[in-house]
């Protein structure tokens, strides 16, 4: 479950994060504080706090006397995060299914229960991009979380952001003859059949295509149109409950 945020730099740091990993902001932009400040009616220190911790996981990139930009993307980065991704979590999912118990089963259960209505939806026309990668998130994030080393979750969490930053042009451009419910179930099922070796293969095919998918519309030269503002849902500031 995502934490509450409770202070200004975490809200900032929220709508930030969302907005660089959606697209709103595009790869290599600049991202001034008097634009950011205007756009989410935050103040320049928690904002900047902001951008130093996305800095810190490579989103954001201090440039100088530039200041801040929104970290390019490439081809060859794309590779990289990807294998990394494949090694970290392969691994993850690996320990999980040998120390996973029956909570980890009901956790993993219920996250691809709402994923894949999130799926359904976005077949039927009546969902959202953003649901949807919010449930894929919960759902990875559920099939590693019993695998028992806090680096190994830190490391996926990470690789996941970065390449839910390449995913998100496959998501917009979507291949008809892939079966992204069935990947996600077949996962789920060789956990639930305590099968190691079947599940990290079926994790490492699934991220694969993604990587293929993404190549391919980068090749076609389809990327995704720049969200305006008012596409741009920004939150606020929660009540503590």
């Amino acid at each position: 479950m995502d934490e509450t945020p409770v202070t200004l730099a975490d809200l900032a740091d929220g709508n930030l994060r969302r907005d660089i990993l959606s697209g709103a902001f595009k790869p290599g932009e600049k991202l001034s504080i008097a634009l950011l400040t205007n756009r989410y009616a935050i103040g320049a220190s928690p904002l900047r706090e902001a951008l130093s911790r996305l800095s810190a996981e490579h989103l954001v990139v201090l440039e100088g006397k530039r200041g801040f930009t929104v970290a390019p993307v490439s081809v060859a980065e794309l590779d990289d995060i990807s294998a990394c991704r494949r090694l970290i979590e392969t691994e993850a999912v690996s320990q999980a299914v040998a120390a996973g118990d029956e909570a980890w089963e009901s956790r993993m259960v219920a996250a691809f229960h709402k994923l894949d209505r999130a799926e359904e939806r976005i077949q039927q026309d009546t969902g959202s991009l953003d649901e949807w990668e919010q449930r894929n998130r919960e759902f990875h994030e559920a099939v590693v979380s019993a695998c028992g080393s806090p680096w190994l979750i830190r490391l996926q969490k990470l690789l996941y952001a970065q390449h839910e930053r390449y995913r998100r042009v496959s998501l917009t451009f979507r291949e008809p003859d892939r079966d992204l419910r069935g990947e996600h179930r077949a996962i789920m099922q060789a956990c639930l059949d305590r099968d190691a070796a079947a599940a990290a293969r079926l994790s490492a095919e699934h991220i694969d295509r993604t990587v293929l998918a993404v190549h391919a519309v980068l090749a076609a030269g389809n990327v995704p149109p720049r969200r305006t503002r008012s596409s741009t849902r920004t939150a606020s500031l929660p009540n503590r409950r």
